[in-house]
């Protein structure tokens, strides 16, 4: 059993250790000679930079999993009272560490705890979506680290859309002449209100509260080519979250008929889209061992019912269940509106905590799993 005082030190070093998207390998390879050096059988870096280690056999097989990058910026590394400040130390070491110091704990006798350190969840999703191509992992659960707070857990998530979308209107004017050209700047922005209009008015059949709704923003906008020259072409980035009620493709053929239409009626304006993401919903099954398990962890630490969250966000939560089609949640100790931010930091009576409650989550899922199958 690791002592505090190391779990806290331990922390400090992943945060003094930078890591944003696409520069994780220092952190890795730290992390792997930990795992080694805390009793993993196995450690390994795969082909993407994840880190993966494993202890103990048979079943349950049980996957923590958290991500290893950051966004950018750096945040001075420090234990200021009761809190380590650090980029990082919210979203997402805090929870990392903890899944990983828990694990280090579990007795090999009883199944198999796989940890997994994945690269680029800031970005691309790259980290996660080679991890679930490994066949050898095969885990029964899966609970993604997160800064969920120590009283919630996230049972879903919306999934997502983006789409470039681009405007071509075939010819440009100068600027003190408008009148010789169509301006792609405007017609873009005109397609997008139609746009708007059919994801308005999508029927979602639920409760209008903002987990159940689609949204959607714009995200980047590009063009022109001078000051002086009425643009020829506009690029726009759209940013859509689509709840649990639809899939991807829903939405997705709404806008498609809208922009054939739209191109129809335009004439000589090209109008095209591809897609950048699509990440399907997902919600797990609240009955599940792995969220009953996880309730009372909670319950017994913390002696409160957790809230189970339904967020508006996006995870790699979404992959690996929708992909492995295992029970998966998000949980882990952390300050979500620190993330991100100048001041980012964690609560270090709650990061030990979260140490304790996922040693317990695990030893119930073993329980809940054996139970099952007899």
């Amino acid at each position: 059993m690791v002592s505090p005082a190391f779990a806290i030190k331990l922390l400090q070093n992943s945060l003094e250790i930078y890591s944003p998207s696409r520069s994780e390998s220092k952190l890795a390879n730290f992390l792997k000679d930990v795992c080694m050096d805390l009793g993993f059988e196995q450690a390994n870096i795969d082909s993407v930079g994840n880190i993966i280690a494993i202890k103990g056999t048979g079943d349950p097989v049980i996957l923590l999993c958290g991500h290893m990058d950051t966004v950018p910026g750096i945040v001075p590394v420090r234990l200021d009272g009761d809190y380590m400040y650090g980029r990082g130390a919210s979203d997402a070491k805090a929870p990392l560490i903890s899944m990983l110091l828990s694990a280090a704990d579990f007795p090999k006798q009883t199944g198999t705890i796989i940890f997994a350190g994945v690269v680029d969840e800031e970005g691309n999703a790259t980290g996660i979506k080679n991890l679930v191509k490994d066949k050898n992992l095969s885990p029964h659960y899966a609970i993604f680290g997160e800064p969920s707070g120590i009283d919630n857990i996230t049972i879903s998530y919306k999934g997502r859309l983006e789409i470039r979308l681009l405007c071509d209107v075939n010819n440009s004017a100068h600027a003190s002449a408008p009148w010789l050209s169509l301006n792609a700047i405007e017609e873009i922005y005109s397609i997008w209100n139609s746009l708007k209009n059919v994801l308005d008015n999508i029927d979602v059949n639920t409760t209008k509260n903002k987990a159940n709704t689609v949204s959607y923003s714009i995200t980047e906008v590009s063009g022109g080519s001078s000051h002086n020259v009425t643009p020829q072409k506009c690029r726009m980035t759209i940013d859509i979250r689509i709840p649990n009620s639809l899939c991807c493709d829903d939405v997705l053929n709404l806008l498609d008929i809208k922009i054939n239409e739209i191109t129809k009626e335009k004439g000589t304006i090209i109008i095209k889209y591809h897609v950048e993401d699509k990440t399907e919903p997902f919600q797990a099954n609240a009955s599940s061992p792995l969220v009953r398990s996880l309730v009372l962890a909670i319950l017994e630490n913390r002696k409160r019912r957790p809230l189970l969250l339904r967020k508006t966000g996006t995870g790699d939560m979404n992959i690996l269940g929708n992909l492995l089609n295992i029970p998966v949640v998000t949980y882990g100790p952390g300050d979500p509106h620190s993330s991100h931010t100048a001041d980012e930091r964690v609560y270090i009576k709650e990061y030990l905590t979260g140490i304790e409650i996922f040693k317990n989550t695990v030893s119930h899922m073993i329980r809940l799993h054996k139970n099952l199958q007899k």
